[in-house]
């Protein structure tokens, strides 16, 4: 009776959400055994399924992963905050993205450098780029953007490059220590580098923003 019922749940996933079951599964699986000794067998016993699902979906091994990282990057989201001041709420995004995506970076590493860099034909930059997301002013502009409104800021003089550093630095450090950064490292980061050139992008002549 519990089979029966197990198995007629199984059939009822169907399209998005069985597809998020299986990439949950590849994350667990990911997790629990690494990169090397997953299997798609591993990962569809973990999805109760079988193994012919998970290939008319991805091709290998390689592609479930990455699609698996990229879904649990998407369905986590790092909370976007409002303190009421662009230092204030940097300081909390980047402290809540050190602390919520140390984990993630520490799979990803392992995961990039245990086989799957070599794996899948693809640059080192764009294992990067599939991993971490292109999505890098998406998620934070409303931070920018409430900074603008209140007068902080001028969106129009700063560059786009200098809008993405702050979260640049951060996952580089991530990357490379695979621990959330110390506090002192995140004021750093603003104090030192970010708000000294929005500051002379904000009082400098013409819009810096057109170049």
């Amino acid at each position: 009776m519990t089979t029966s019922a197990a198995a007629t749940s199984r059939q009822r996933r169907r399209g998005p959400e069985l597809e998020a079951a299986l990439l949950d599964a590849a994350w667990d699986e990911l997790v629990e055994v690494g990169f090397a000794k997953l299997t798609m067998e591993s990962v569809a016993s973990r999805a109760s399924t079988g193994i012919a699902v998970l290939y008319r979906r991805w091709a290998n091994k390689d592609q479930l992963v990455l699609a698996a990282l990229e879904h649990y990057r998407n369905s986590h989201p790092v909370d976007v905050p409002d303190t009421g001041t662009l230092r204030g709420d940097l300081l909390a995004a980047l402290t809540g993205m050190g602390e919520a995506r140390a984990a993630f970076f520490a799979i990803a590493a392992a995961t990039a450098f245990s086989g799957l860099l070599a794996d899948t034909g693809l640059t080192p930059a764009e294992v990067r780029d599939r991993i971490i997301g292109g999505q890098r002013l998406s998620r934070v502009r409303s931070i920018y953007q409430r900074a603008h409104d209140r007068g902080e800021i001028d969106l129009e003089r700063i560059p786009p490059a200098v809008l993405a550093m702050p979260f640049d630095l951060v996952r580089h450090d991530l990357l490379m220590d695979l621990k959330p950064l110390k506090p002192a490292r995140i004021q750093s980061i603003i104090d030192e580098l970010f708000l000294p050139l929005v500051h002379n992008h904000h009082n400098a002549p013409g819009s810096a923003g057109a170049v």
